[in-house]
This record gives C-alpha cells, sequence and structure tokens, in this order.
C-alpha cells in the first residue's frame, strides 16, 4: 500500500517587512489583505499540530498543490523552503506552485528556482512542466497552473505546450500500468470556482484527461473540501480539493486539513481509499472528518 497526503494553500506566516518600492504593485492588495484579513485567518497556529499529523500517518509520499507564500516577497520564498524541509526529504515531497506564488512577474521563475528540489522530475524523465516522478506503483505528475494575473484577479493558465507534454506523460505511465496522480493549482473542473480565480485553458486540460486519462486529480486554490470528477477514457476520473492547510478553525472557511490516499493495486485497477483530516476546534490534532472508498479501473 502506498499512503499520500495532499496539503495545499499554505499561505505561511507571518507576512516579512516589506519595502515600500516591493508593494508599488499588485502586492499592496494582498499585504493590505493580509493585514486586515487573512493574516487572522491563516498561517500560524496550525503549523505545528499539521506537521505532528502528518509525521504520525508516516506517508509515502507528500503532495503539495501551491500556495506556499502570500505576496511572492523573497524572503517568504526562503520560509517556504524550510517548511518544505520540515515535512520530508526531497523525494518524498512533490510540489507545485500557485497563484500567490507567482504573484507579480517573475515570481513563478523565483519560485520554481526556490524549491526547484521538490518540483525535479525523475533522472530518465524530461524537464519541465509536467514534472514526473515514479515512486513503485504511483507517479506523481506536477503541472502547473500558476501566472502573474492582474489586480483582484486570481486566474491560472494551462498551455497547449504543457498540455502535450501531459499527455505524452500519461500515455507512458499509462503504458507502465502506474496510478497516474495529477497535482495542479487550479481547479480543472467547469464551475469551481468563480470567473476572477478560474483557470483559463481547463478545457485543453479536460480533453488531455478524456483521451489520455489519469486515477486521481488533486488542486488547491479553493480552500474547499471537494470532491468532483472529470471524463476519462475508463470512466471518471475523482477530482479533490483540500482546505488551506493554514486555516483556523471557526471561520468562514473550512478549517485546515489535508487528504489522506492509500493506494494499492487491485485485480481491476487500483483501489483508492480516501480520508479528509481536520483541525480539532483547539487547534490540538487532526482528526477524520469524511471518507471513501474508489476502485479506478486500471489504465
Amino acid at each position: 500500500m502506498f499512503r499520500l497526503i495532499h496539503i495545499s494553500d499554505l499561505h505561511l506566516g507571518p507576512l516579512p517587512p516589506a519595502r515600500v518600492r516591493e508593494l508599488a504593485s499588485k502586492r499592496i492588495i494582498g499585504y493590505v489583505n493580509w493585514r486586515r484579513n487573512r493574516g487572522r485567518r491563516l498561517g500560524e497556529g496550525v503549523e505545528a499540530a499539521l506537521l505532528a499529523a502528518i509525521a504520525a500517518e508516516r506517508p509515502d509520499h507528500i503532495a503539495v498543490t501551491g500556495d506556499l507564500v502570500n505576496i511572492a516577497l523573497a524572503a517568504e520564498y526562503v520560509a517556504a523552503r524550510t517548511f518544505l524541509g520540515l515535512l520530508g526529504p526531497e523525494d518524498k515531497v512533490s510540489a507545485v506552485p500557485g497563484n500567490h506564488d507567482a504573484y507579480v512577474p517573475g515570481a513563478a521563475r523565483r519560485a520554481r528556482d526556490a524549491w526547484a528540489a521538490y518540483m525535479t522530475a525523475d533522472a530518465g524523465e524530461a524537464d519541465g512542466w509536467p514534472y514526473v516522478r515514479r515512486r513503485g506503483e504511483v507517479a506523481i505528475v506536477g503541472a502547473s497552473s500558476a501566472v502573474a494575473s492582474g489586480p483582484f484577479m486570481a486566474t491560472g493558465s494551462f498551455s497547449e505546450e504543457q498540455a502535450g507534454r501531459l499527455s505524452s506523460a500519461l500515455d507512458a505511465l499509462g503504458r507502465a500500468g502506474l496510478c497516474r496522480v495529477v497535482l495542479i493549482h487550479h481547479p480543472p473542473v467547469k464551475g469551481a470556482t468563480a470567473w476572477h480565480k478560474r483557470l483559463s485553458g481547463a478545457s485543453r486540460f479536460r480533453e488531455v484527461i478524456a483521451r489520455h486519462g489519469a486515477e486521481l486529480i488533486l488542486h488547491g486554490h479553493t480552500h474547499q473540501p471537494t470532491r468532483l470528477a472529470i471524463a476519462g477514457p475508463r470512466g471518471e476520473v475523482p477530482v479533490f480539493g483540500v482546505p488551506a492547510a493554514t486555516q483556523r478553525p471557526g471561520g468562514s472557511h473550512p478549517a485546515a486539513g489535508f487528504n489522506l490516499f492509500d493506494i494499492e493495486r487491485a485485480n481491476d485497477g487500483f483501489r483508492i481509499g480516501h480520508r479528509l483530516m481536520q483541525v480539532t476546534a483547539d487547534a490540538g490534532a487532526f482528526v477524520e472528518t469524511r471518507g471513501e472508498e474508489m476502485v479506478i479501473p486500471a489504465p
């Protein structure tokens, strides 16, 4: 059995000091939002319980689907790199960037440089997006939807070039009989989020899955514990969102949580058990709040 944990939208705090010239951009909006709102709901206070709960589950791998930082300041990338190291070694943690990691022009490249060890393909696999990491009978496929967007926008993009590379990767991994787990920050399901937070090219992503298949798709962005689906060549492919990993309990958004998947080969494909773990009211532990078992046909 292969145990995979999925977390997203850490929005690690506190926000470091920022120079005036650094805020002369879209960053000023995020800075004000953090001071007035987001900083009280997310960030410090849940991280220790989250790390302890993840370690207690003894996962084989951890997937992080973006938004580790808030407004893409240089010091934020350093803090996020430290947090990734606390999660686990580089070969056991795979990450993709989110829109906050690419908050301003050039930020997506800086995020990739800072966290390259967690976003790099295995030796022998193609470089770039998506990257592929094979772990036993599971393949982690990390796609990027992270692009800089305008003020008050949080859109992502999935390009035609990336679609071609994803198609090739899914075909090769399917022929190898692996359980293909695709990571992307923005939800690729139509209507899953508001227009100003949408994924441009989502239909292109869905077309790739419809033709080439996948066994599991994990995303962030919405801060919601959703279970959706998109069409694959052998039936529906489950698509899971997750609460923001550092969301304090008691607010208007779901309390911090992570998805836990137990994956094992079955005669007719893969059996995947899912549990949603969420933080308790005192933020001292994580407990199961939802669960299901799925059987996914073989590629």
